[in-house]
């Protein structure tokens, strides 16, 4: 309970942080995915699959992501995939993208597995660009957190290669609003 309470207060944080502004008229800026619901655990073939790592079970299928009615005036998105219990104090910054044109409504089942000219690879924890699925211990699941941020940014407004402080850090005072969307997993 005191996780999600952090999670929340994280959200909450994040809301403030985007400022006050109003989505479009034909509903609230909303992140989705089809392989689950919020809250809900991730599949196994969305684990990651570094062979030396025992906790990396599955296959790094990134899951499919949809999102809708961004706030006005958007010109990019920026997402980003994070495990605030991984690797404690810090967590684990699994998948930074940005630079995502105002254009794209989502994207298909594994297609940011691997670099794509529908976004900006920033830097992960493991120095990746693109998603790099879980590597839970067995033990409680642990919470990926998948934030949505709209920016008023061209698309090639940032530098390649920006970890996920350098993008939160250069979407101040340029962040619409955000949507969100937690995954769980363990090692099964």
């Amino acid at each position: 309970m005191l996780l999600r309470g952090s999670i929340l207060a994280g959200a909450v944080a994040l809301a403030a942080f985007s400022g006050s502004h109003e989505a479009k008229a034909q509903g609230v800026f909303t992140l989705s995915s089809p392989a689950f619901k919020d809250g809900e655990r991730l599949a196994v073939k969305n684990a990651g699959n570094n062979k030396t790592n025992p906790n990396c079970v599955g296959e790094n299928v990134s899951p499919t992501l949809s999102w809708a009615n961004p706030p006005e005036g958007t010109k990019s998105y920026a997402l980003m995939m994070f495990d605030p219990e991984g690797r404690p104090p810090g967590g684990v910054s699994h998948w930074v993208a940005y630079g995502i044109p105002a254009s794209v409504t989502g994207f298909a089942e594994g297609e940011v597995s691997k670099a794509s000219d529908k976004y900006v690879g920033g830097q992960s924890l493991m120095k990746l660009s693109n998603y790099f699925g879980p590597c839970t211990p067995p033990g409680a699941p642990h919470h990926y957190t998948f934030t949505l941020i709209a920016t008023d940014l061209e698309p090639a407004a940032l530098k390649e290669g920006m970890t996920r402080d350098e993008v939160i850090k250069a979407l101040d005072g340029h962040a619409k609003g955000a949507t969100g969307l937690i995954g769980t997993f363990s090692k099964p």
